[in-house]
């Protein structure tokens, strides 16, 4: 049997030959999982570099998106800085996934080294408090790292994933994550994942969503790095129908020679107070934006962790569905 690359594994959901059906795709997943982690550490995040590269110097969609939202938030930037901007990006973004594949195989002390965390006292006292807490996150850093820590070393941790296709795919990708210690709800193709959210509240959980992209068409426009941009509003209108604190929460990465792969996730939680006056609508307005401001600091000073490769900005979007642009395989929102 042919030795499974991690580009199968990146993009095995969208990919893979249609001749292999779901069963060859989900296969390959796991032969491609065992794959990675069976490799030594520094060859493993050498060669997601190395595919990181060759990604950037053939192009395609993603990586002329990438380009082009990155350019939005650092105009400043001459093109030989942009396009080495760039391929910092797709490296921190192929780390992700190599993080991710070695996830499982990391001992608790190893996890603990992997994450640096500021402002989590409002998550903890809401947990404490019984009332549970809210994340308006981005698609910065590691999800899966910072996921996995979460769930062990501050709360339970609950989310919203967009289901990929097909079926035996998004199950693989669903169990590996729940495999992590978070509880994961669908986006469709089952029950509301609203009521589910507030389900986990009421259990006194951690809920942390991906909210920099509008994957409902029901967002809110906000400004987003001096740019009109289309975020979820879904954190904010949680928070206010349930009365958990929300936070704004960044995820970054910085050099750690103690950490596994040498570097670690720094997450930046900023509360989001709710405003004392205004309709409900006007408060979702009011939080949403605050959220969009700390995430665009983040991204403005880490660009290259922002794995935007996507339409986000008003002025790029149309009326075709927003998957058809440069999508990949973790597309289905969990990060």
């Amino acid at each position: 049997m042919p030795l499974v690359t991690p580009v199968d594994l990146v993009t095995a959901a969208r990919t893979l030959p249609s001749r292999l059906g779901s069963s060859g795709q989900s296969l390959g997943l796991r032969a491609g999982f065992a794959t990675v982690r069976a490799m030594p550490e520094v060859a493993a995040y050498r060669m997601f570099d190395g595919i990181a590269d060759l990604s950037t110097r053939r192009g395609g969609k993603g990586v002329a998106r990438l380009r082009s939202n990155y350019a939005k938030v650092r105009p400043q930037l001459d093109a030989p800085a942009l396009d080495e901007l760039v391929r910092e990006g797709m490296r921190s973004y192929m780390r992700y996934y190599c993080d991710a594949f070695r996830l499982q195989d990391r001992t608790q002390e190893e996890l603990g080294r992997m994450v640096r965390i500021t402002g989590g006292e409002t998550v903890t006292d809401g947990v404490a408090a019984g009332t549970g807490a809210i994340a308006f996150t981005a698609h910065m850093g590691n999800w899966d790292t910072s996921g996995a820590w979460s769930s062990t070393y501050l709360a339970p941790l609950t989310t919203v994933v967009e289901r990929l296709e097909p079926e035996e795919v998004f199950r693989d990708f669903l169990a590996f994550r729940e495999s992590l210690g978070m509880t994961i709800l669908p986006l469709t193709g089952g029950p509301d994942p609203f009521v589910g959210l507030k389900q986990a509240i009421g259990r006194g959980d951690f809920v942390a969503l991906v909210a920099d992209r509008d994957l409902t068409h029901n967002g809110l426009e906000v400004d987003l790095c001096g740019h009109r941009a289309r975020m979820a509003k879904g954190p904010a209108v949680l928070a206010l129908l349930t009365g958990a604190p929300l936070v704004a929460a960044s995820m970054t990465t910085e050099p750690a020679p103690d950490a596994p792969g040498g570097r670690r996730v720094v997450i930046e939680m900023t509360p989001v107070p709710v405003p004392a006056t205004g309709t409900t609508r006007e408060k979702v307005a009011v939080m949403v934006q605050a959220c969009a401001d700390h995430l665009g600091a983040a991204i403005t000073a880490h660009t290259s962790d922002w794995h935007m490769l996507q339409k986000v900005f008003v002025d790029d979007l149309d009326d075709r569905a927003d998957g058809a642009d440069g999508a990949t395989a973790d597309d289905e929102g969990a990060r």
